[in-house]
């Protein structure tokens, strides 16, 4: 459990979610990326409140992929500055827990 991480980031378009997603699956940094379609940001940019509709990205990885993933997600995204929020996983099924790192290796 300690290995694993939730990463958190947003696109402005699913087409540059999935590209990412599949990126981050296909080079084995994530196990799996969920995308969460029509997710409201309200947000101060530069001086002013913005307001967007954006695609979630819930990327399940594991912690020593963390820096490779926060690369690669600055190197594809659209953003100046992409959301890169990582949480830590305080539970879960062993089955699973296997898997994802398995999945990412």
């Amino acid at each position: 459990m300690e290995e694993a991480r939730i990463v958190l980031s947003t696109t402005s378009s699913r087409e540059e979610a999935q590209r990412i997603a599949r990126t981050l699956v296909e080079e084995r940094l994530a196990a799996c990326v969920n995308l969460v379609e029509n997710v409201t940001s309200i947000y101060r940019w530069q001086g002013a409140v913005e307001e967007s509709l954006e695609i979630m990205l819930i990327i399940k990885c594991n912690v020593e992929k963390l820096a490779a993933i926060e690369t690669r997600l600055h190197q594809m995204h659209s953003y100046d500055v992409p959301e890169f929020l990582v949480l830590p996983v305080e539970g879960g099924s062993s089955a699973y827990l296997r898997w994802l790192r398995e999945s990412s290796q």
